[in-house]
């Protein structure tokens, strides 16, 4: 039987993305069980990767059976997808086959950095949250400053995965630096890199990633 795909959804999205629905409408037709949990967690106010790890661990606890999981995950469902992988090795992300990330956003510093300047976090911190557009509920939201300090409990290019993980990330992405993935790429063996002709979102190299994705679950 084919392996279980759980797709985690980026940053201000939903189990309603539409790359995430794609993948499902495709790959249900070849009875590929498919699951996008919601990550919000516990809310998109108070939302922590912590809360998004254990999310993502549920997800596999609640599977109807013991086969084999495959996860794509989106921008920062990419980065989430690797640090599960990393801090769940020896628990329910021992069941993983194979990452799938797409336009990780493995560098969350970085990224605010270049969005609000050095001095981002302190900004967060004072003003206790930021406003962030969420195309989940086509409205601005408060992200609290908890979000930010989590986040830098981890760190991406120190992780212990030894699984296969394909990383598709498009070359004039204005979200995420796709040096982010060759930085990435460069340090770990296990690692196949696709840098496209896209942006951000990969939405016009969903056929591209859809093979690949059928690649990984043979």
């Amino acid at each position: 039987m084919l392996p279980h795909v759980i797709y985690l959804h980026g940053f201000a999205s939903s189990p309603k993305s539409t790359k995430a629905n794609f993948f499902r409408e495709e790959l249900e037709k070849h009875n590929v069980n498919y699951h996008i949990p919601d990550l919000n967690v516990p809310d998109f106010e108070h939302l922590t990767l912590t809360a998004m790890l254990e999310k993502a661990a549920q997800t596999i606890r609640d599977l109807p059976d013991n086969r084999p999981v495959v996860i794509i995950g989106s921008s920062m469902g990419g980065l989430t997808a690797l640090h599960f992988a990393d801090r769940y090795r020896q628990a329910e992300a021992s069941r993983i086959k194979s990452l799938i990330l797409l336009a990780p956003a493995l560098d969350f510093a970085a990224n605010r950095q270049q969005a609000m300047g050095d001095d981002w976090l302190e900004q967060w911190q004072q003003a206790g949250s930021l406003p962030v557009y969420n195309y989940a509920y086509d409205k601005e939201m408060q992200v609290h400053a908890g979000l930010a300090e989590d986040m830098l409990r981890y760190d991406s290019y120190r992780v212990d995965v030894a699984l296969p993980i394909t990383i598709y990330h498009g070359k004039n992405d204005e979200t995420v630096d796709y040096q982010q993935s060759v930085r990435f790429a460069k340090q770990y063996t296990n690692v196949t890199l696709h840098l496209l002709e896209s942006d951000h979102q990969l939405l016009d190299q969903t056929d591209v990633i859809l093979a690949g994705i059928h690649q990984q679950l043979k």
